[in-house]
């Protein structure tokens, strides 16, 4: 079933992309319109502002991957009925 998947993975990884730098962006205008994302080496902004800008990034673009992962795996279970990844194992007290 994985390499079946393989092309919805690719897919969703582009559309994850492209969806998680619009969303980021459409926030960081809000928090400052005035200037674009801060670049770490670039000496035009505070320590602060830079790593509060990155974990931001970091944080948009690791939700709307899962968000976008799901979706494929849901879309995937529904076309051909079985669940792209293994099982997770969940530990019992027995264990």
């Amino acid at each position: 079933m994985r390499i079946l998947y393989l092309p919805f993975r690719i897919v969703g990884g582009l559309i994850s992309k492209r969806i998680g730098r619009s969303v980021f962006n459409s926030i960081w205008m809000r928090i400052d319109a005035t200037a674009p994302p801060p670049v770490p080496t670039s000496g035009q902004a505070g320590t602060a502002k830079v790593a509060f800008a990155h974990a931001l990034e970091a944080g948009v673009m690791a939700g709307v991957t899962a968000a976008v992962d799901h979706t494929n795996a849901r879309f995937f279970h529904h076309l051909i009925g079985a669940w792209p990844g293994k099982p997770a194992k969940y530990k019992t007290e027995d264990d």
